[in-house]
């Protein structure tokens, strides 16, 4: 005669007994009480979880959004200057928090107690408020880049920096268009719903100006053609994104993302547009004798005098410069700029090697003198913040090399030293056109 055989749980092992009886859950699926019971738990407590964190996710999204006034603040922190172009990033910012709280609000789902305040401030009212895209125009070194990765570091949304020299036309080799939204995927775990909200500051937007003033009847590759890919993005559309970036193929999963609430920042240098606000000017001058000192001062810095009919002149057509509606343009950097550079903000230049040297036990100084001679230098060579960088490394390397090898504890950097190490590099030898 067979053995009966005694039914098992098959989560824990345990026999069918009277203080555990097995309970078969499905065919074949038997699990004891206790398995049950724990299983019942956990799930509540995950369900109630997700609850929680949505929430959470809710009311952080609508409190203690910073005012223009304090983004400002920390943007001083880390750019030197440009009061007015932080001033426009600092507004556009703030309206775009102002936004995501807007959409949560209308959203259904979101607790009710978390969004009375929103609700209250919005009322029922039918008032779509649309983006106010940025455009920021300004020679090489004087801060786009830096303003956008400096904000980036405060901003809650997902936030990601793109070059717009990559893109090509579809069908030709580069990256396309849509590949500007992976990184803001990436940088947000592929969360669409967060990636919604966020912001992308596309650099090198002069890049894909157009080669003539006339319309292209054929392909412009990386020109028109890119900046007409671009305006379904800047305007609001929904679009398939590649989710590993680069090119489409028929056989890849795409991911559809809504761009009506991504905030779109671009700059560019736009090497040679002074040349067009300058005849723009010009054309407006009446009479003799003008102001010498005046002319002058335009002259110095034509790029305050930027107007959307420059940038259609220099190469971006019309369709792109109406769905960028900011235009803020930021100065050269003056000597006075440079020498507050290389001391006074949070990751100032100085700073930096001064850490570098504290980590093998040196303590770094500068002179006054010496940095007086490398600002002087920086100017010379027209070479902007970036410049700044790289006459400190020039100048910095034999020390670099040498003082770990040597038993001091201090090193002081002086105009002489700095003069003898630019000679050795032959900077004086080198004659950049103006």
């Amino acid at each position: 005669m067979a053995k009966k055989v005694t039914a098992r749980c098959m989560m824990c092992g345990a026999a069918d007994t009277k203080e555990t009886p097995i309970v078969e859950v499905f065919d074949g699926l038997t699990l004891c009480t206790d398995c049950i019971d724990y299983i019942d738990r956990a799930r509540d407590a995950a369900l109630k979880g997700q609850t929680s964190k949505h929430a959470k996710k809710q009311e952080h999204e609508l409190k203690d959004i910073p005012t223009p006034h304090e983004i400002k603040a920390y943007l001083d922190q880390y750019v030197i200057g440009q009061e007015e172009a932080k001033k426009y990033l600092s507004v556009a910012v703030y309206n775009h928090y102002k936004r995501i709280a807007r959409e949560a609000a209308r959203d259904k789902n979101a607790p009710k107690a978390v969004l009375k305040d929103a609700l209250k401030a919005n009322g029922s009212d039918d008032v779509e408020i649309e983006k106010s895209n940025i455009i920021m125009v300004g020679p090489t070194g004087t801060g786009k880049t830096l303003l956008a990765k400096s904000i980036a570091r405060l901003l809650d949304v997902p936030f990601a920096i793109v070059d717009a020299t990559v893109l090509t036309e579809a069908g030709y080799v580069g990256e396309d268009i849509e590949s500007l939204l992976t990184r803001l995927l990436q940088n947000c775990d592929y969360d669409v719903e967060k990636a919604e909200k966020g912001i992308v500051f596309i650099d090198e937007i002069d890049k894909i100006a157009r080669k003539s003033d006339n319309p292209s009847i054929t392909r412009d590759v990386s020109g028109e053609g890119v900046q007409q890919g671009l305006l379904k993005l800047l305007e609001g559309s929904t679009v398939l994104v590649p989710p590993n970036g680069g090119r489409k193929h028929p056989d890849q999963k795409m991911i559809a993302v809504d761009t009506r609430n991504i905030l779109f920042i671009c700059g560019g240098a736009f090497d040679g547009i002074e040349r067009k606000i300058a005849s723009r000017l010009n054309t407006h001058v009446v009479g003799y004798g003008k102001d010498e000192a005046l002319k002058k001062n335009q002259r110095g810095n034509l790029m305050r005098y930027v107007l959307p009919q420059d940038l259609k002149s220099f190469g971006l057509i019309p369709e792109i410069i109406g769905r960028l509606p900011v235009l803020t343009a930021l100065e050269p950097l003056d000597r006075e700029a440079l020498l507050k550079i290389l001391t006074e903000p949070k990751n100032a230049l100085t700073r930096q090697y001064k850490k570098l040297f504290e980590i093998d036990g040196v303590e770094l100084n500068f002179t006054q003198d010496a940095l007086e001679a490398i600002v002087d230098k920086a100017i010379e060579y027209k070479l902007g913040a970036r410049g700044l960088r790289s006459i400190i490394e020039t100048v910095m390397v034999d020390a670099m090399f040498d003082v770990p090898s040597r038993k001091v504890k201090e090193f002081t950097i002086d105009a002489d030293y700095v003069k003898q190490k630019l000679d050795q590099a032959n900077f004086d030898k080198v004659k950049l056109a103006d």
